[in-house]
């Protein structure tokens, strides 16, 4: 009788360590869901503001028309992508693309003064850091899940139920470097 109790009593245990691991891994997950979909919102953001600034600038920069058609083409090559490794590829390449277009801005005086180019500048470089933000808070929150997944002995519970591994939404070394916008 003894033994019963005692083995009823260890496996109630088990059961509410089971509950209670599966219930912080679900949070953790939804954690980093929620996480990507902030990124998400400013990467739509970002999308958003592009199309007005080439429009902006285009009058202006009649010979610069493949670098304005470069920025254009990773916008729809970066919205048309999906997956974490894929999406952080593409929003490189648009990055870079941006950066062309900057740099190229300061070299039309008329551009440089304009109200609607400088407002449309300094909106994209807020989205940008805000990206930066979210990105970071993003691969923290996948760190967290990553390392739970791993630790023993919620691994037991996480293999059990799937709970995969996340992936880090990383930037390549050039891009870490916070796009120069100068306005003046």
């Amino acid at each position: 009788m003894e033994f019963l109790i005692v083995f009823l009593v260890l496996l109630a245990i088990l059961v509410f360590y089971v509950i209670g691991t599966f219930n912080s891994l679900v949070k953790l997950r939804n954690r980093v869901r929620n996480a990507w979909s902030q990124i998400d919102v400013q990467l739509k953001r970002r999308y958003d503001l592009i199309p007005n600034l080439v429009e902006a600038v285009k009058d202006y920069m009649e010979y610069e028309q493949e670098t304005l058609q470069r920025v254009i083409e990773a916008r729809k090559t970066a919205i048309d992508t999906s997956g974490i490794a894929q999406q952080g590829a593409a929003e490189n390449m648009l990055t870079g693309a941006l950066r062309q277009l900057f740099a190229l801005v300061e070299n039309y005086p008329e551009l440089k003064a304009n109200q609607n180019v400088m407002s449309l500048q300094e909106e994209l470089t807020s989205t940008e850091n805000k990206i930066s933000f979210s990105r970071q808070h993003y691969n923290d929150m996948v760190m967290t899940y990553n390392v739970r997944i791993e630790q023993f002995p919620a691994n037991a519970v996480a293999g059990t139920f799937n709970f995969g591994h996340e992936e880090f939404f990383e930037i390549e070394e050039v891009d870490r470097e916070v796009p120069k916008v100068d306005l003046r």
